[in-house]
């Protein structure tokens, strides 16, 4: 008798055990603050200027989905946490990273507009020999007077868009930096002097 109360107690001590593991609710506090955190990460641009704090956030988030779907809710709520913490250093690190291409945007702008100006020089000094590459000149003279302006006005909103522009117009001017500077070490024709 004093085996089968045992054995009866120890059936209900397990059998509340396990209803109170089956009964586990989801952390949806924990993971609706998560969210949050992701979608103000995903407005600050994290994805674009801080990838890599993003990249772990967003682990941290799928392995909680993960744990969620498998009922393992304990772990979840661990993951959710981690999860926030990690997008709001996310959010953070984009707005430095931000900051980041846009100076070095506007630092790409500027040295551009100073080496034009030292091309379009260039060009008057070699103005003489270029006659069949004028059109070819001017035409790509309005791209980069084009492209230089929307490159400024890009810098504010998009600095990584900012930055690629950059970097094709700067081929324009290393492309006819070249040029010129095969023109120049063409020798002048010499002026052939009339008979008297």
């Amino acid at each position: 008798m004093k085996y089968f109360k045992f054995a009866v107690s120890s059936i209900l001590v397990m059998a509340l055990i396990m209803m109170f593991i089956g009964c586990a609710k989801p952390p949806e506090a924990e993971k609706s603050a998560a969210k949050t955190a992701m979608d103000a990460a995903v407005t600050a641009g994290a994805d674009k200027y801080a990838p890599a704090d993003f990249k772990t956030a967003k682990t941290n988030w799928d392995a909680s989905e993960a744990k969620m779907n498998d009922k393992k809710y304990d772990e979840a709520k661990q993951g959710y946490v981690s999860a926030k913490a990690a997008f709001e250093k996310a959010a953070g690190a984009a707005a430095a990273g931000k900051k980041a291409m846009t100076d070095e945007a506007t630092k790409a702008a500027t040295d551009l507009e100073d080496r034009w100006k030292i091309l379009v020089d260039a060009a008057k000094g070699v103005e003489k020999k270029m006659k069949d590459k004028q059109e070819a000149w001017a035409a790509d003279a309005k791209v980069f007077e084009d492209g230089l302006k929307a490159t400024k006005d890009m810098i504010a909103g998009d600095p990584i868009g900012a930055n690629k522009k950059a970097a094709e117009l700067k081929s324009i001017i290393d492309k006819w930096d070249a040029t010129f500077k095969e023109l120049a070490a063409i020798p002048d024709k010499p002026v052939k002097k009339g008979k008297k």
